[in-house]
């Protein structure tokens, strides 16, 4: 057992017992070796289930929704992403401060559980670091109670976070809407991209709504890139790149390059800005600021 693991558990065993609040979210081990699933701990004697190891993928912060009205205190395991959907979460009021009590801890980076597929369990070092994390900008947490081990090196941004972008941008205006209309026939609605979001958090969702209605029952493909472009514009200036959507998507669906061709072009027109770092601060497209381009007068 790694140290991490060890004061994971210690800690969740001790916040229970002493009642200082009703659940830890952590992670624990799947089905597979290779699989740490997002873990539910109501009582001391649970608190053995947790680990920390490099398959800890998803972000715990969206599942603080499921129980948004509750006035019960949580505890809640945070890497880098998961602090700045927490973030996300304050800003957008959907949970108050004391509610949550943040154990953060450093994140150098997940392994793709996809390469380790029929291999047995063992050395990961060769594994290759999971495409959500590839360009990560803090691997710290951003906002935490405690801290458990020490803070990783951070990674300085690098021009291959907007590769894909840049590289759909160069198609020509056919072929652009050829490669999302492809993309976008491959949808089956599942709606897992917008469940498992941070910035997806509001009360009811249009596209949950009969009266009126957004969205037909038809997958159709312009059904689908009309949920998809909505989505996308829903949550722009919003998204903390934490990267679950397009990671948990069935059909393999570059979600990101599309929340990322937003991000470039916010950046562009009112300055660098990243989500999710402060809780005091909205989003370009949530704030009023007279010098913002005007390029409609």
């Amino acid at each position: 057992m790694n140290p991490i693991t060890e004061e994971m558990q210690q800690i969740a065993s001790e916040l229970l017992t002493a009642q200082e609040v009703k659940c830890v979210l952590g992670w624990e081990k799947g089905t597979l070796w290779y699989q740490s699933a997002p873990a539910f701990i109501f009582s001391p004697d649970e608190a053995s289930r947790l680990v920390w190891d490099e398959f800890c993928l998803p972000n715990l912060s969206s599942y603080l929704l499921d129980d948004r009205y509750s006035q019960d205190r949580v505890a809640i395991f945070v890497k880098g992403c998961d602090s700045r959907g927490i973030v996300r979460l304050l800003s957008d009021q959907q949970l108050s401060r004391q509610r949550v009590y943040l154990i953060g801890v450093p994140c150098p980076g997940m392994k793709d559980p996809a390469a380790a597929l029929g291999q047995k369990p063992g050395d990961t070092s060769d594994l290759p670091v999971a495409s959500k994390c590839r360009h990560c900008t803090h691997r710290n947490p951003v906002l935490y109670d405690r801290l458990l081990g020490q803070p990783v090196p951070e990674v300085e941004p690098s021009g291959e976070r907007f590769a894909h972008v840049d590289e759909i941008e160069k198609m020509g205006i056919e072929d652009r809407y050829a490669f999302w209309e492809k993309q976008f026939a491959r949808c089956i609605r599942c709606f897992a991209c917008r469940n498992v979001c941070p910035a997806c958090n509001c009360t009811y969702c249009c596209f949950d709504l009969d009266e009126p209605r957004w969205l037909d029952k038809e997958v159709a493909p312009s059904q689908n890139a009309f949920y998809a472009l909505t989505r996308a514009f829903h949550v722009a200036g919003r998204c903390v790149e934490c990267g679950e959507c397009e990671r948990v998507c069935p059909m393999g669906i570059p979600i990101m390059a599309l929340n990322r061709k937003i991000i470039k072009d916010i950046n562009e027109l009112f300055g660098d800005y990243e989500a999710g770092l402060e809780t005091s601060e909205q989003p370009p497209l949530g704030r009023y600021n007279p010098d913002d381009p005007d390029n409609f007068a």
